[in-house]
């Protein structure tokens, strides 16, 4: 497993997120969110001034900017690290002026054909990471765009053509990291199936990025598995999003994003102590 997984802390403030929409919208309570998040184990707090959940509106590039920037900056001067979350290479380019020192976009530099330039830019002058997600497009609830013939395949190749994308325009290779999009033009059984693949993301030579955190593809599983009858409101799925967190660092992932820290920080804390046990195993039998 990686030897220390990264995880992320989600820190919507946005009205309308899926799962606590409204709940951080202001400075105060955003700030305090994201220290919060540090103080349970996150390494880096993942700022989002847009929704990306299907159906969501989009959302003027002055608003999006006025919800995002302060909150940066006062947590950035706090001294945490930050990410920014978001399609557009103008509230990029300001957010990484502002302390972030990562870029989260989920459609791979695809949406704006401006966010490589700034990713490479911010690559070069503060060795900022840029987060390559896939996607096939604004977000769709029918999953019209879900037909793949082999997800596992076919999702490795986009990313890695969009790799090559952010590499032809300056980013450094180091700086970045891939996320299969769990949940983006994805049914539950094809984000499971990326997840029991992982390797194959891995096997790319670039650091991966796992977002599964309160998915509706857990709440199906939930449901199927546990509970026919079970709603797992999207606050409910925090037990098993850590579970998927141990899962996927055992498979080599370099981090992990969630809305519930502290349940992933222990789920990897044991997770590496069940791999320390079996590394003392092994050398044992072989005395």
């Amino acid at each position: 497993m990686s030897p220390a997984t990264v995880v992320l802390g989600v820190l919507n403030v946005t009205p309308d997120s899926f799962s606590d929409g409204g709940e951080f919208a202001s400075l105060d309570a955003a700030v305090r969110r994201g220290s919060g998040l540090v103080a349970q184990g996150a390494d880096i707090i993942d700022v989002g001034g847009e929704s990306t959940r299907p159906g969501a509106t989009p959302v003027p590039r002055a608003e999006e900017l006025d919800r995002t920037l302060p909150v940066v900056r006062a947590l950035a001067a706090r001294g945490h690290r930050i990410s920014i979350d978001t399609l557009h290479a103008e509230t990029a380019a300001a957010a990484v002026a502002a302390g972030a020192r990562l870029i989260n976009d989920v459609s791979g530099g695809a949406h704006d054909p401006e966010m490589l330039g700034v990713a490479a830019a911010a690559s070069r002058d503060h060795g900022a990471r840029f987060i390559l997600g896939h996607w096939r497009g604004i977000p769709d609830p029918a999953h019209l765009r879900s037909d793949y013939a082999d997800v596992v395949t076919e999702v490795r190749d986009a990313l890695t053509e969009r790799a090559d994308a952010a590499l032809a325009a300056g980013v450094d290779a180091a700086h970045l990291v891939i996320d299969p999009g769990l949940g983006f033009d994805k049914t539950g059984a094809q984000g499971w199936a990326l997840l029991a693949h992982l390797e194959a993301l891995t096997a790319t030579g670039y650091p991966v990025l796992v977002g599964a955190s309160r998915k509706r593809m857990i709440a199906e599983a939930l449901r199927s598995e546990a509970n026919p009858g079970l709603t797992a409101a999207p606050a409910e799925r925090d037990l098993a999003t850590a579970v998927v967190s141990a899962f996927a660092a055992a498979a080599g992932a370099w981090g992990v994003r969630v809305h519930d820290v502290g349940a992933t920080v222990q789920a990897l804390a044991i997770a590496r102590a069940w791999e320390r046990g079996a590394q003392i195993e092994r050398r044992e039998g072989q005395l």
